[in-house]
């Protein structure tokens, strides 16, 4: 595979999978890849999603993933997404999708769709003050893919690397209208930034992820402008649990995010 098949330049290129066998697909790398030592963890998590989002019938949608990240993805090699169909119920379908590259495993997840019906809906932060929007120009991108602007600022303090835990995302270019692209788009922002991110030293910030899980609560378009506010819980045996929401313009809960990541004190 040469550099035109291998990397892409917009996320919807991103998301468009190649299926080379029943429940087999390939996928392309982002530009940004050409860059990082490894590839980033949510556009391997955003093509699992999408790989088994395209085995479930269409009107069932994404409302939870489960993954683990296994190894580090490698940037010059495509990721190739071997899906097991592990249930399809009345109202779910169950998916275990494994992202193999040179035959390991580098990811696993679990995913599950939903019918959806209509019910209740309960947001018991629904009247949090939410950020002001960003303005017409937004900071410097780490990913041509993806605009970003920082409300908690990324910078050094006193020597001490701080990253961002509360920033403004959307895909720097439209994404397809369907629901299962636009959650592919969200799991690839949900991604960016940490909930250890301004730890004070002893602690640890920001590390490699170790697992990612996400729960879809009402539909929302990546490409629009979607808060990422992101909250350590635990922090124990250089490991550390935050929890995150992305939210809209209007500040409607649109998804939940926890990770676990190793802390490193840099």
């Amino acid at each position: 595979m040469d550099d035109a098949d291998l990397y892409a330049g917009t996320l919807a290129e991103v998301l468009e999978l190649e299926e080379i066998d029943r429940n087999i697909f390939r996928g392309r790398n982002a530009e940004s890849a050409r860059r990082r030592r490894h590839l980033y963890g949510g556009q391997v998590a955003a093509q699992a999603l999408k790989a088994a989002g395209l085995t479930v019938p269409e009107d069932r949608h994404p409302h939870s993933l489960h993954g683990y990240f296994l190894r580090r993805g490698q940037c010059d090699r495509p990721v190739i997404l071997r899906i097991d169909p592990d249930r399809d119920g009345g109202s779910f379908s169950a998916r275990h999708v494994s992202a193999i590259q040179d035959g390991e495993v580098i990811f696993s997840m679990l995913a599950s769709f939903h019918r959806g019906e209509n019910e209740g809906v309960l947001d018991a932060m629904a009247h949090s003050e939410v950020p002001t929007p960003p303005p017409g120009e937004t900071h410097p991108r780490m990913d041509p893919l993806v605009e970003r602007w920082e409300v908690t600022r990324t910078e050094v303090v006193d020597g001490r690397h701080l990253h961002t835990d509360c920033l403004w995302l959307r895909t720097r270019h439209p994404l397809p209208d369907d629901r299962l692209s636009q959650s592919c788009g969200l799991t690839y922002l949900s991604d960016f930034g940490s909930g250890f991110g301004r730890m004070g030293p002893g602690v640890g910030n920001g590390g490699p992820s170790l697992d990612h899980a996400m729960w879809f609560h009402l539909p929302a378009r990546a490409d629009e402008w979607t808060l990422l506010h992101m909250r350590p819980r635990k922090a124990t045996q250089i490991r550390g649990l935050y929890d995150g929401t992305m939210r809209d313009l209007q500040g409607n809960l649109c998804a939940v995010v926890e990770q676990e990541n190793l802390l490193l004190d840099r």
